[in-house]
């Protein structure tokens, strides 16, 4: 099922609201603190957190481990730039700290760290550990009769990774119809395009053989976002995954779809200068 886009390599272009513009702007106050990060892998994320934490996930900022919360894995770690810039405008920390990203007296590291960044449920980085992360919390929350949701986000490039597949297997086996996994489909690995490096197609068809309901979204398109991520879901079921149709390095022109901003370090101050300005000024 594809709901909101097209089967092309990239959706259509979707404008980005003030909400969004202001999101990716507190990425790049992160990026002008440290001086690096992976921009363009935390610039296709962005609306895929923002509806998360906006209208569907269960949470406590001032309580991170209230047992009855919803969990959020970013399997992808590198994107963590975009959980950093939701959990600090959620109240999880203070934004200031945003500035001292990567700094050696700041918790905020180039990978999201488990005990050391409120809000952050798993330390990711190692790619292709995330669904499975969450498949057992997925099967603890049956266990202990919670009614908690479980969503996973994945990268493309990630999904080689066989690990990915053994947990998608057994979350198909065991109905986790509360268990999400989100893929960020920006088509672009960190040297080089999908179709070159490891082409997944049909992707859909490979998540549904693993016994998941599989839809596929524009995945900066808030509205279906929203609607796709909040319908409710049985707590025994297939599972969901989520193909979101992504640019990367979405709300920055000269860096969308281009793998060399995958990660870029020491930043020149022109660079941030234009960032900002596509982004409609520091805000």
């Amino acid at each position: 099922m594809v709901i909101g886009c097209s089967m092309t390599s990239t959706p259509d272009p979707v404008p980005l609201d003030e909400r969004s513009n202001a999101l990716r702007r507190r990425v790049v106050e992160a990026l002008e603190g440290g001086g690096r990060g992976h921009i363009g892998s935390s610039l296709s994320l962005i609306e895929i957190v923002r509806v998360l934490y906006d209208d569907v996930l269960r949470f406590r900022a001032d309580e991170p481990r209230w047992p009855l919360r919803d969990r959020f894995i970013l399997s992808k770690g590198h994107g963590c730039l975009a959980q950093y810039a939701i959990l600090a405008d959620k109240g999880f920390f203070p934004a200031e700290e945003l500035k001292r990203f990567c700094r050696r007296d700041s918790f905020l590291g180039g990978h999201p760290e488990y005990g050391k960044i409120p809000g952050v449920e798993a330390s990711t980085g190692a790619l292709g550990h995330g669904l499975s992360i969450g498949l057992g919390m997925a099967l603890a929350a049956r266990i202990e009769g919670r009614d908690s949701r479980v969503f996973v986000v994945m990268g493309d490039g990630e999904i080689n990774e066989g690990s990915v597949w053994e947990a998608a297997m057994s979350a198909g086996k065991h109905q986790l119809g509360r268990l999400v996994a989100i893929v960020d489909y920006n088509k672009l690995q960190s040297y080089g395009p999908n179709d070159e490096v490891q082409p997944l197609e049909p992707l859909a068809d490979k998540w549904r053989a693993f016994r998941f309901e599989a839809v596929e979204v524009d995945g900066h398109d808030v509205a279906v976002l929203r609607r796709t991520l909040s319908a409710p879901r049985p707590e025994r079921g297939p599972p969901l995954a989520v193909i979101c149709h992504t640019v990367k390095g979405k709300g920055l022109p000269f860096a969308e779809g281009i793998a060399d901003w995958h990660h870029k370090s020491n930043l020149p101050a022109a660079d941030i200068a234009a960032m900002y300005d596509a982004l409609g000024g520091r805000g």
